[in-house]
Formats: C-alpha cells, sequence, structure tokens
C-alpha cells in the first residue's frame, strides 16, 4: 500500500488475532486477499488481519504475499492445525532498534538474568525475592504450573495425570495433552507474529536457548497459565469430537475477549525492560533509507554519503 507508514504498526490491538487456513488457493482481490476451496470463494481483509497461519495444501500468489506483506499481516506456513511452524514472512517493522537492544541484553550475562528474573516475576505477578538463585526460580515456576494444571483439572473435572506425549506418534497422547498441544501451537504463533512485528528476534531467548524459536516459547511461556491451560481443560470438558478445532477456536475468542495482542508488545518491552520505542523510526517510514554505519566513537554515522570526500557537513 503506498505511502503507507509502517511505523504505525504494530497497531497489533486494532487488528483480529488469527486466522488459520488449508487445503485452498489464496490470491490478491483488491486491496484483500481471496481464499479459494470447494465452498467458493472467501474475501478476506488484509488490513484486520494480525497472523495468517498456512496450513498443508494451500498455495498463494506472490501478489497476495505482497497485499498482506503491505498491511504488516506477518504470515506463518505451519503443518496440520497450526501445529508445528516452519516458516515465516516479513513482520511489520523494518528498524533494528528493538533487535540491537535484546542482543545487547542477551549477550551480557548479568542483563541476561535481570531478564530472566523479569519473565518469571511477571508469570508469578509479584517480585521475587533478591537471594534466589535461577534454579530455586526455577522450582517456584514448577509448582506454579503443577498448581495451574491441578485448578484446571478441578474445575472441569477433566482428569489430569501429568504433560506427556511423543511428536512422531500424536494420537498417543491421551485427549487433554492433544488439546493443550493444539492450544500452545496457537499461542505460539501469536507470540511469534508479535515478536516479528515488533523487530525482535525470535532465536535470541533468555530463558529457552539452542532454537530458532526460543524467544517464542519465552513469551508464550507468560501467557500458558491464564489462557491456554485452561481453554484446553475447557475444550476436553466439551467433548472429544472435533477437539482439537473447538480449542482452535477457543483461543481465538479468548485472544480477543482478553486483547493479548493489545498488550503483547507491551509485555515484551517490559520485561525487557526497554521502556517506550521512539515511534519516529525513519526506516519504518522509508525502508530503502541507507544504513547507518557502525563507529567506535559515535556508535553510528550517517550511511548513503561519500565519506571519501569529507563526510558530512556539520
Amino acid at each position: 500500500m503506498s505511502g503507507m507508514n509502517l511505523q504505525m504498526l504494530p497497531k497489533m490491538r486494532d487488528s483480529w488475532s488469527y486466522l488459520y487456513v488449508d487445503r485452498c488457493r489464496i490470491d490478491q482481490d483488491g486491496k484483500a486477499i481471496a481464499l479459494h476451496d470447494l465452498n467458493g470463494k472467501t474475501a478476506v481483509p488484509c488490513a484486520a488481519l494480525a497472523l495468517l497461519l498456512l496450513g498443508p495444501g494451500t498455495t498463494i500468489t506472490h501478489a497476495a504475499i505482497k497485499t498482506l506483506t503491505d498491511y504488516g499481516c506477518s504470515v506463518l506456513w505451519t503443518g496440520e492445525g497450526g501445529v508445528r511452524m516452519y516458516a515465516q514472512g516479513l513482520g511489520e517493522t523494518r528498524s533494528a532498534q528493538r533487535l540491537l537492544h535484546q542482543t545487547r541484553l542477551y549477550v551480557d550475562e548479568g542483563l541476561r538474568l535481570k531478564v530472566v528474573r523479569n519473565m518469571y516475576s511477571f508469570r508469578f505477578q509479584e517480585s521475587l525475592d533478591a537471594n534466589l538463585n535461577l534454579r530455586q526460580i526455577r522450582g517456584k515456576e514448577g509448582i506454579r504450573v503443577r498448581e495451574a494444571y491441578a485448578k484446571a483439572s478441578r474445575e472441569t473435572g477433566v482428569e489430569w495425570h501429568g504433560r506427556t506425549y511423543k511428536r512422531d506418534d500424536w494420537q498417543s497422547a491421551d485427549p487433554i495433552n492433544r488439546a493443550l498441544s493444539a492450544a500452545n501451537s496457537c499461542l505460539y504463533g501469536i507470540s511469534h507474529a508479535a515478536i516479528v512485528a515488533a523487530g525482535y528476534s525470535t532465536g535470541l531467548g533468555f530463558i529457552h536457548t539452542g532454537k530458532l524459536l526460543s524467544f517464542v516459547y519465552d513469551i508464550a511461556d507468560l501467557y500458558k497459565a491464564n489462557i491456554t491451560i485452561p481453554a484446553a481443560f475447557q475444550a476436553v470438558k466439551e467433548g472429544l469430537d472435533g477437539m482439537e478445532s473447538r480449542v482452535r477456536r477457543t483461543l481465538r475468542d479468548r485472544f480477543k475477549e482478553q486483547r493479548l495482542l493489545k498488550t503483547i508488545i507491551n509485555d515484551i518491552d517490559q520485561v525487557l525492560d526497554i521502556g517506550v520505542v521512539p515511534a519516529n523510526s525513519l526506516y519504518d517510514v522509508d525502508s530503502a533509507a541507507p544504513s547507518d554505519l557502525w563507529d567506535p566513537e559515535h556508535e553510528a554515522v550517517e550511511g548513503g554519503i561519500n565519506w571519501a570526500e569529507g563526510g558530512a557537513s556539520e
């Protein structure tokens, strides 16, 4: 969309949470996209969509991807039902400001530990004793999670025997474990979209590490006890027919009711202690603007000029 000010998004609060599609063809339809399947054609306004999950059997045109990107909609290629994530499209911001901040926190051991404590404090909704070491904090977190499962089991009457499933044998897991996996996959998708849209790296995790989705797991864990665990238990309580689909619909509604997308980027900023990000970013307004050049004395100097001829004028 020509003239669009990309720094205006993440306006994730104004968007739908996500749309999962499979076994259909997607093409551009004016300033929207259109889904074509056995039931006919369905138009989807890109401006109202934050995340499009493409499941098996989908094909999408170059023009449709460009339209989605212009409107700041993240695109993820996933497995059946969004259970696995295989690839991603561009996010909203073109500025590296948040990524650079995240990297500084990640490489400094003291700052990284502070972020980890911030994340656990966010989950507990209380400050942590400064004398607790990381192993003790993890033990405290384990108790909190077990209590969340037990509470959901008591409230719904769904039996709970622990979190266990085999990734290569989905049907061998009991219904509640399948429901939890389906629910968490939706939460990972939303968290992934928010991270990419804000300009963070999905791979620079603070609690989790070693995977390109480590930071996705960090952020999703902030919400599991209050969102996905209750939703999964409720879905199983309502019956096993179409349970995985029902839990995804339940999550869609809860994301909207709890306005998760309105707060998730602010929550990331909070746990990273980044403060307010300036709204005026040259790279979001003009993605083709020349990048700055690193300088050991001034941190960054203006790019796109001929420094051999004396550099920029003061």
